[in-house]
């Protein structure tokens, strides 16, 4: 049997190119600068000592929050937002707020105000009826004075004027009831009638309730009133006492060349802890100007 004849290949042999022939070369790794090379640890370092520093921290945090407003305030265009929850509108750009409270609100559970918050609004501060006329104590004053401090709420104490009454003994009445310490708010003076006394009579005896209880505190007392009656029996004498006055249901408090500290702008809200409706208020400030209005010295 004849050899077989060998049929050549027809598959064309792949040539190997010099560049995949080469041996890969190995670059040197460049050395790496000091700043490269620690650049993390600087970094950490630094927001390290930020975050341990008083100043910068507190600086910090202040632009940060005051940023944050800015913007906010700007996209938002609602001036008098609803809000659920406590059921009442509240006037934008303030961002302290607090209630006030006496025997009508019955017994509170602190602890309930304490931890309410609707979409950024806590109560901050309250303000509790101490006294009335001479004779008058609130019954559930003690009560309120005590627990708001036990659950973190910045107190204050008014005291009811009654205008024919002696302005002098009234506020010895409220000063030994009230017992201010440091931290408190100002001692407050609530006066919404006439009683039958001219502007000047009233005025001399709203004097002498104020010079007493700041002879006793050290610090001068908040009057608080209507927004009417402030302007027709108030203005203009006691400009230079801290202000908290009331005027319901407005997006904004239009009060000129006045040093009004406190906006009761409803009596409508529905509190947790709190049966039936309560007053809100805001502070015309942040939170450190709300310090800074604090009694600050010890009294006793």
């Amino acid at each position: 049997m004849p050899p077989a004849t060998k049929v050549p290949s027809t598959r064309k042999k792949n040539p190997i190119t010099r560049s995949a022939a080469r041996k890969p070369r190995t670059r040197k790794a460049k050395k790496k600068s000091f700043t490269e090379k620690y650049k993390w640890k600087i970094v950490i370092a630094i927001v390290v000592l930020l975050l341990f520093s008083p100043f910068y921290y507190g600086k910090i945090i202040r632009t940060t929050v005051s940023t944050g407003r800015w913007i906010k305030d700007l996209f938002i265009f609602n001036d008098y937002p609803h809000y659920d929850k406590l059921n009442v509108k509240v006037p934008r750009r303030f961002y302290v707020h607090g209630i006030d409270v006496s025997s009508y609100q019955q017994k509170i559970k602190w602890h309930l105000v304490d931890s309410m918050n609707d979409d950024g609004v806590k109560i901050s501060f309250a303000f509790m009826k101490a006294t009335e006329g001479v004779t008058l104590v609130d019954p559930y004053f003690q009560r309120n004075w005590r627990e708001s401090k036990e659950n973190n709420i910045i107190r204050g104490a008014y005291h009811y004027f009654k205008p024919r009454k002696s302005g002098i003994w009234q506020a010895r009445f409220f000063m030994q009831t009230a017992k201010f310490e440091q931290g408190d708010l100002p001692p407050v003076l609530d006066i919404e009638e006439i009683g039958h006394l001219s502007k000047e009579e009233l005025q001399a005896n709203v004097q002498d309730f104020l010079d007493e209880v700041e002879r006793k505190v050290r610090v001068k007392p908040i009057i608080y009133t209507g927004y009417k009656f402030y302007v027709d029996y108030l203005q203009g004498k006691f400009d230079d006492y801290p202000l908290w006055v009331a005027h319901y249901y407005k997006p904004k408090l239009k009060l000129e060349n006045t040093q009004w500290k406190f906006w009761q702008h409803t009596d409508e809200a529905t509190i947790d802890g709190i049966k039936g409706k309560t007053d809100l208020n805001v502070f015309n400030g942040d939170e450190e100007d709300l310090s800074s209005l604090l009694i600050q010295h010890h009294l006793y």
